[in-house]
């Protein structure tokens, strides 16, 4: 039997549409002016929009803080490959 992990809390704050805050990030795999990925225990996050810019970026605290045009946030369900890395650490 597999223990569960508890999840962070996990908050999204969207200022028209301009001024971006996560909490409950635990990394970020990449970054540009018009895509962030995000790691949360509920899933990654992409931001999509224009001229996206982190502000600010603690994975000790768990906060994110992105600047720009934001269009659309998305959530998937894990990291891609996400079991084929653990299987081969194992």
């Amino acid at each position: 039997m597999t223990e569960q992990k508890e999840k962070s809390p996990n908050m999204i704050m969207l200022d028209n549409r301009s001024k971006l805050t996560v909490s409950g990030v635990n990394d970020v795999d990449s970054f540009d002016e018009q895509t962030v990925v995000a790691y949360t225990d509920y899933g990654q996050l992409t931001i999509q929009g224009r001229e996206l810019n982190i502000t600010k970026l603690s994975v000790e605290s768990g906060e994110l803080s992105v600047e720009g045009c934001v269009s659309s946030l998305i959530y998937t369900d894990n990291r891609p490959n996400e079991n084929f890395f653990k299987r081969i650490f194992r």
